[in-house]
């Protein structure tokens, strides 16, 4: 260590002058530190040929390796890149690091104020990467207001030799997947790009995951409008709970649709910041992307037309009921007619003296509502 702070000693005097005026190269002179018992650093290490350095135990180790001129330069003098892992940093928090690596102010912005849309931005220095991750909420029952997915945030600023992830939401962790790629010293020794892809291809599986679980809550929403137990045709089901779970599916969807562009960008097109190994990977990753897409497209259209059939339903139901409300106001408007004439209280009225006039009267009512309530069942009316 020693060494390394004499080389120090030499590099950051050279390196002070740049630091008064814009650089788009790496800032790798600066004398700002970072707050202490910081919450927001999760994990913060440098690798050399695919291994993790001892040497590295935390954020000042690390960045001593990059102001001294290369992370791997404490790492017996190899190439390597350091891997820093924050969750949802203050301002104060990130400005060193952004500060030392000569990330861009813009991404910085949008990296810890967050609420971005998927996107891949590059610049002179790195790349910056948005991503949505979204996790899928178990519920026993869709209710019409069920959480059905909560999605979060996972940026990446890559450069040649750092990669920095900043993590917003309460899911999403990349321990596993650092702990993973640690495992596999030949995958990681191709450098961030490797991280990159990882970090991509683990928020894609997330996304496929999700489709199937959303998938088995459409077909639950479907059948409880379309049918009801013995076959009965459903009586207009449930149009909040669609509507919610509508909501739901276009949240997942906001996640999905903006990122298979950058996906395909990143298959597609060379980067220098990308191991010509790792591009056609990415490759598989937008297919993926694109795969999910069409299944959260289809989502929202089935809704849309489980939404109209319930809908039409409800409409078919209530012309239903009106049409036994005017039935039934036929039938009864014959005794009321009848019983209001014999009402009128005249003198001199047919049958009106005649002892069996009432109940022929009666009898009458009954035959003529009868054949009215008759002719109505066979209509279809009641």
């Amino acid at each position: 260590m020693s060494m390394i702070r004499d080389l120090r000693a030499v590099v950051r005097p050279a390196l002070r002058p740049a630091l008064r005026r814009p650089t788009t190269t790496y800032d790798y002179g600066s004398d700002r530190e970072l707050p202490h018992a910081s919450s927001a650093i999760v994990d913060c290490a440098v690798y050399r040929d695919g291994v993790r350095c001892d040497d590295i135990r935390d954020l000042d180790d690390a960045l001593a390796a990059v102001r001294a001129g290369r992370p791997g330069e404490l790492c017996d003098g190899s190439d390597g890149f350091v891997w820093i892992g924050l969750h949802e940093p203050s301002e104060a928090e990130f400005a060193v690091i952004a500060e030392a690596f000569g990330l861009h102010p813009l991404a910085v912005e949008d990296a810890v104020h967050a609420h971005q849309r998927p996107k891949l931005e590059r610049y002179d220095n790195s790349l910056f990467t948005v991503f949505k991750t979204i996790r899928y909420v178990d519920h026993a029952e869709l209710t019409a207001t069920s959480e059905v997915v909560e999605s979060g945030e996972v940026m990446v600023f890559t450069g040649r030799y750092f990669v920095i992830t900043v993590r917003h939401g309460g899911h999403g962790s990349l321990r596993s997947l650092r702990h993973r790629l640690e495992d596999d010293p030949e995958l990681l020794s191709k450098g961030p790009s490797a991280v990159l892809h990882a970090i991509a291809d683990r928020v894609v599986d997330d996304y496929l995951a999700v489709s199937e679980a959303v998938q088995d809550d459409i077909d639950e929403v479907e059948i409880d409008v379309f049918s009801e137990p013995g076959g009965k045709t459903s009586r207009g089901g449930d149009a909040s709970r669609i509507y919610q779970l509508k909501r739901e599916v276009l949240e997942f969807k906001r996640a999905v649709s903006p990122l298979l562009r950058p996906m395909q960008m990143l298959g597609e097109r060379p980067m220098r910041l990308v191991d010509p190994e790792i591009q056609k990977y990415f490759r598989d990753v937008a297919d993926h992307v694109a795969r999910v897409h069409e299944q959260v497209t289809g989502f929202d259209d089935l809704l849309n037309s489980i939404l109209q059939a319930n809908l039409a339903q409800a409409t078919v139901v209530q012309n239903e009921d009106m049409r036994k409300i005017t039935a039934w106001a036929a039938i009864l408007a014959v005794p009321t007619m009848i019983t209001g004439v014999y009402g009128m209280n005249f003198d001199h009225m047919p049958e009106l003296r005649w002892k069996y006039g009432y109940p022929m009267v009666l009898g009458a009512i009954v035959a003529i509502c009868y054949a009215i309530h008759r002719g109505f069942r066979r209509n279809g009316w009641l």
